[in-house]
């Protein structure tokens, strides 16, 4: 059997690496996406003090600490039954809004964007951030550039440090907002409205109105038809700081919805020996290994399936490219909703889509009389001893889960992140694309490989935040190799106790 390793993989938060296994005629056998890295922060979190939480997670990596860090502080929150005044709910959206805005621009022009602005059989060492400033122009990256500069302004401004804030507590947030800082946010979210849209209209021009490019899109190759996760607010329309989390079937049709303290009611995780990243699955339908329908409890929580699950967006230019969306891919509303899109290269256009909603709800906050009240805390006075806090993170739902002791040191913390959420339907979309790819006979090409990683790619993977260990029941492998390179000893764990 012919072994094919992609190792790294690239353009990625972490490390990964892809195994394929060709037949005896070339044809695929099997593909397993691997992530050999571990961090372990649910264990060696127990015991500290719960208030330690925010600062603590947030820098479980630098891509996302704003998601950790407001999960944190939502699930604090409740463990200590204290309900944060308006004005400290609207500053943490507020700086979440910013945050997005980052992330997903970032997504767009320097991790999955390159594949369509250069072409997913450009040479590696074009397709990149350099090569996309060389494409679309010094000007098209100059804006790349200030918006990312702007927004951690803000971030850093409301949240006392531009990476890792700081300014979450229990109860709300450690200062208010000023009248001068207002309006400097508010001028701020003004210019990421118009960066959103300029960055719809560049994937208008490169994607949509690339014939190639818009075949790939819409092909089957990295079609999978599964339930899809999100978070909505009481009219079920896209919320991504605070709502009710919202399951809906293949076909469409609400399976699950419920609050974010419930979640382990609904969701479940399955292990397997070959990766420390564990799969979460619906409870009620169960696990059935690696495969999408219905009768699956695969799920996916990305920028697409966020659109799949809200009836509408909650600001006015994003409704309109959200309805463009489903009328490209011909979605019919059906009595039990409107069709989900399954095709998962769209979740770019998704995540943009995203990008505009969050510039505009920027905006709204920014504007709202009541973001500058002083009224930005409540004391805690008790301790409940378990809470939980859930935000939707670029890559998917995120969910913080904290038990204390009467003291409110921590007996047990659980995570559930974005791109665990994913997992099972990244390593599928993997197989699928090998498969589409490398039939027998094939000359395997670095394009071919590529268009592999994208089935990854699309799902903007964070695998630092994403690893960690079930006590006991992990496996491990230490390789040992020598100057040259060369294994000369393995040593395993099975992982069976």
């Amino acid at each position: 059997m012919t072994r094919l390793t992609i190792d790294p993989i690239t353009r990625l938060e972490g490390h990964g690496r892809i195994e394929i296994f060709l037949g005896e005629h070339g044809e695929v056998a099997n593909a397993y996406f691997q992530v050999p890295e571990l961090r372990g922060f649910e264990r060696f979190c127990v015991g500290r003090h719960a208030e330690e939480m925010p600062v603590i997670t947030s820098r479980i990596c630098g891509v996302c600490p704003e998601a950790h860090h407001l999960a944190s502080v939502k699930a604090l929150d409740e463990l200590f039954g204290v309900e944060p005044p308006p004005a400290a709910k609207k500053i943490r959206e507020l700086l979440y809004m910013a945050f997005f805005v980052t992330d997903h621009t970032t997504h767009f022009y320097a991790l999955g964007g390159p594949d369509f602005i250069l072409g997913p059989d450009a040479p590696p060492s074009e397709r990149n951030i350099l090569g996309v400033i060389r494409k679309l122009g010094a000007e098209a990256g100059k804006k790349v550039i200030a918006c990312r500069s702007r927004n951690h302004r803000v971030i850093q401004m409301l949240g006392g440090r531009a990476v890792h804030p700081s300014a979450g507590l229990p109860g709300g947030w450690s200062k208010p907002v000023s009248e001068e800082e207002r309006r400097e946010i508010e001028a701020i979210a003004r210019q990421n409205v118009d960066f959103a849209l300029f960055s719809l209209a560049a994937f208008d021009d490169l994607v949509l109105k690339n014939p190639a490019h818009l075949a790939l899109v819409t092909s089957d190759i990295y079609l999978h038809r599964t339930y899809s996760m999100g978070t909505v607010d009481g009219e079920n329309r896209l919320n991504l700081y605070d709502g009710m989390i919202r399951v809906v079937a293949p076909e469409g049709g609400e399976t699950l919805k419920y609050h974010p303290r419930e979640y382990a009611d609904h969701l479940a995780e399955h292990v397997e020996p070959w990766t420390y990243l564990k799969f979460p699955y619906l409870r009620k339908i169960g696990w059935k290994g690696l495969v999408d329908g219905s009768g699956s409890g695969v799920y996916v929580a990305s920028p697409l399936s966020r659109l799949n699950v809200a009836a509408a967006m909650a600001t006015p230019r994003a409704q309109e490219h959200f309805e463009r969306l489903y009328e490209t891919f011909g979605c019919r509303t059906t009595g039990a909703g409107r069709e989900p899109v399954h095709h998962r290269l769209a979740t770019h256009w998704a995540r943009l889509i995203e990008l505009l909603y969050a510039a505009e709800r920027m905006l709204a906050l920014a504007t709202d009389p009541e973001i500058t009240s002083p009224e930005v805390r409540r004391m805690p006075e008790t301790i409940r001893g378990v809470g939980i806090g859930s935000v939707e993170a670029p890559r998917g739902t995120l969910t913080h889960h904290y038990e204390t002791d009467d003291r409110g040191i921590l007996t047990r913390v659980n995570l559930i992140v974005g791109t665990t959420n994913n997992h099972a339907a990244i390593a599928m979309s993997i197989k699928r694309a090998a498969e589409k790819f490398i039939t027998g006979g094939t000359v395997v090409e670095e394009g071919m490989l590529n268009r592999i990683e994208m089935a990854f790619r699309l799902y903007d993977p964070c695998l630092s935040c994403a690893t960690h260990s079930l006590p006991g029941a992990m496996p491990l492998e230490v390789r040992i190799r020598d100057r040259q390179g060369e294994v000369v000893r393995t040593l395993r764990r099975d992982g069976t106790g």
